[in-house]
This record gives C-alpha cells, structure tokens and sequence, in this order.
C-alpha cells in the first residue's frame, strides 16, 4: 500500500487518501459541517468557498517526531484535533501571521485535550512545543479555497500559474466554487 509522508515537516503518520477516506468521509465533513461553520467564522479568507483540503494524521513519539517547529499551513484554514493516546507536552503555540511577521516573544499556547480541536487560519504561525511523554496522534485538515489561492498563492504570495493536474492538486482550481449562503443554513 502507497504511504507517503503526511507533509513536508512530520515524518510519521498517514495522508487519508491514501485509505480511501476522502470521499466517504472527509469531503462529507467539509462540506456539511466544516464550510458552513467557517463561513461564518473567517468569511474573509475564503471560509464560505472551501472546496479542497488535505486531511492526515499525524504521530508524536519518543524516539520519533517529538515537536514541530514554527510554520505555516498550505491552507486557507486547518482543523487541528487530538485524536489520542495518553501523552503529556506538546502543547500548541501561535504567534501572528506569516503575511506580517513579529518577533513570537510571547506566544499564545494552547493545551492538546483529547476529543477537541482547534481551528485557525493556515497563515497563522504556529508548531508544536516537545512532548513529554507518551504518544500523541493528531487529525489535521488544511481547508482550501480555491478562489482565494487561485489569486495569491499561500505558500509564496504570488499569483500562481494554474497546471493542470489530478485529484485536489494542493487546491487551485480552474472553475468558480459555489458560495455557501449563511443566511439559509437551518
């Protein structure tokens, strides 16, 4: 079975298309109840258009992936929830965002609580302080906005120049996604 990493910086988890779990169970969950939520949330980085993501689960470990250091998402918005097992650390930490940079003198941190998540915009930095003990597994879903990458790229801030490709292709669509109308969610 094909496993590849579940991005640039974890070495030790699985992308959930690589299960088949994309269209059962993710595009359902981003559509139904994620989009409506983040319209309402961040309508102004392209909440109310989300029409890809990348879902993956990540693992901290001894003797594995212990932290992450400070980045940003390839996302216009990242789901974050903690999944389980019993571990101590590894605390969350957020500074300001990467389109305008400030020294993370005093970052804000966020305890992992299994069962819950956290949501923030994917320009937002952020990493992971070490784990204690134990291990952690993390579901992560970087929410894409076509209409708003297709403009300015998240990872370079250019205006990308559109290949066409197979399956999400990191979110950059050739079409218009529909709108999700808040005003008529019941």
């Amino acid at each position: 079975m094909p496993k590849g990493r579940p991005n640039t910086m974890n070495n030790y988890g699985v992308l959930l298309h690589e299960l088949g779990l994309d269209e059962p169970l993710m595009t359902p969950l981003r559509e139904r109840f994620l989009q409506p939520l983040m319209a309402l949330l961040y309508p102004d980085c392209g909440g109310g258009r989300l029409d890809s993501h990348r879902a993956f689960v990540v693992k901290y470990a001894l003797g594995q992936d212990l932290e992450l250091g400070c980045h940003y998402d390839n996302a216009e918005l990242t789901l974050n929830v903690a999944l389980g097992k019993v571990f101590t650390g590894g605390a969350l930490y957020f500074g300001g965002l990467f389109q305008a940079p400030t020294a993370l003198t005093e970052p804000l941190e966020v305890e992992h609580v299994v069962g819950q998540g956290v949501l923030h915009r994917g320009g937002q930095l952020h990493g992971a302080r070490p784990l204690g003990t134990g291990e952690r597994w993390n579901l992560v879903v970087w929410l894409r906005a076509s209409a708003v990458r297709n403009r300015l790229c998240p990872m370079c801030r250019c205006e990308p120049d559109l290949v066409d490709d197979e399956g999400f292709s990191d979110g950059f669509t050739r079409e218009e996604p529909t709108t999700v109308d808040v005003c008529v969610l019941t």
